[in-house]
């Protein structure tokens, strides 16, 4: 195999500009498809953690009705006992994080809004989203106070300021008659736009009480050490619970939606690289099939004297082989570089297109991706097309007429 491989090594190098145009292609290609895939996945991996830390976390613990039924009534008990249940289900889990979560008008003396209301515990929150960090105005309350944090663009509508009262009217667990008054501790200005401007957030006891539903919650989210370990830490909590009639959901399941979204958008540069390799493909091919004509001589005199059509066959492989790997390392390293140049110094974008991108929750840049499988996947097809342009060479060689090829 070292002597194939000296061989394969010299002969690329016999037409130095022809080994270099054709790298060069693959070089071009394999970069322009892992950029396109790491802008596209790097929107999708800023939205889906902005999903995952302030709405529907990792996983999430409920009752096993409230997927199908998103009601009060079907919240769950949850107290310090059943928090040390769910900590040592699986050592994995990272973070428990209760929320109680319902519908209620947000008004002021004059006028009202409909809002999306939490209660919450702050410091728990704090750890797993850093939500404290998203104050723009005022504090955060304390877990012991009847306060409230309001969304700043709910704030606006209803043209409150921290220190003023916000009123909350609503249905409460059972059918229970819910209202109260509350002093806003502070402004946030949440990442996900909608949520922005109908959000707020009340002290889980201070919830509970207005809602009649003391010592219950509508989701507990759960959050591994590592993204990866969410299905492994799913299993083990069904198994801790499985005669409690609650449910464990992970993010996949709560947002089929949203995956389908990122597939579909996807598409578009998955059938941009397939073209672009299809243009490649043929240009390699062209290189080959000339390497080949211009050989036939060589290869036949190799042939008459003595060398294993097979052997030979092997050399023009890894020739083939070699080519293609020069051209998918470089191009990888070469996209890295770049991708590590991006997320340092990331594209900022203008006017409507940076408006549209904040009211998508998140800042006017183009984040990227360093998804690994963006990497090998190139490999693999410019492994794929290489395999293929080398059946040319091969029946070539098999089909050679030793005479035919010395008058050549």
């Amino acid at each position: 195999m070292k002597t194939y491989l000296k061989l394969a090594w010299r002969n690329i190098w016999r037409n130095r500009r022809r080994t270099l145009i054709t790298a060069s292609a693959i070089v071009f290609a394999v970069m322009l498809s892992v950029l396109m895939q790491s802008l596209n996945r790097g929107s999708h991996e800023v939205m889906l953690a902005n999903m995952l830390r302030f709405s529907t976390g990792y996983m999430q613990l409920q009752d096993y009705r409230y997927d199908d039924e998103p009601s009060l009534d079907n919240a769950f008990a949850y107290d310090q006992q059943m928090r040390e249940r769910v900590l040592q289900a699986d050592d994995r889990i990272a973070n428990a994080v209760p929320r109680l979560e319902t519908f209620m008008l947000a008004a002021n003396d004059q006028s009202s809004r409909g809002a999306v209301v939490f209660g919450v515990e702050p410091e728990k929150e704090d750890r797993f989203n850093q939500l404290g960090n998203r104050i723009v105005a005022g504090r955060f309350f304390r877990v012991d106070e009847s306060a409230a944090v309001i969304g700043e663009g709910l704030a606006g509508r209803l043209q409150l300021e921290v220190g003023d009262t916000l009123a909350l009217i609503g249905q409460g667990r059972f059918g229970m008659s819910a209202s109260g008054l509350f002093e806003i501790a502070g402004l946030i200005e949440h990442p996900l736009q909608k949520m922005n401007d109908q959000v707020v957030f009340l002290p889980l006891p201070a919830a509970q009480e207005l809602l009649s539903a003391e010592d219950h919650i509508s989701a507990l989210l759960i959050a591994p050490r590592q993204k990866r370990q969410t299905d492994a830490v799913a299993a083990s909590l069904r198994t801790e619970f499985a005669d409690d009639q609650l449910a464990v959901l992970t993010w996949p399941e709560m947002l089929p939606e949203l995956l389908q979204l990122f597939e579909f958008d996807l598409a578009a540069p998955r059938m941009f690289s397939v073209i672009l390799y299809i243009v490649i493909g043929f240009g390699f091919f062209g290189t080959v099939l000339t390497m080949t004509m211009e050989r036939l001589r060589e290869f036949g005199v190799l042939l008459s004297v003595g060398m294993k059509r097979g052997r030979l066959a092997m050399v023009v492989l890894i020739e083939t082989l070699l080519i293609s790997l020069i051209g998918v390392l470089t191009g990888m390293g070469a996209a890295w570089l770049l991708i590590y140049y991006l997320h340092h110094h990331p594209i900022v974008l203008r006017g409507d297109a940076a408006q549209a991108v904040i009211d998508m929750g998140w800042n006017p840049v183009l984040p990227v991706s360093f998804a690994a499988d963006q990497f090998y996947t190139q490999a693999l097809a410019v492994l794929v097309i290489a395999l293929v342009v080398f059946l040319f060479p091969l029946l070539k060689i098999l089909r050679l007429n030793i005479l035919d090829a010395a008058r050549s």
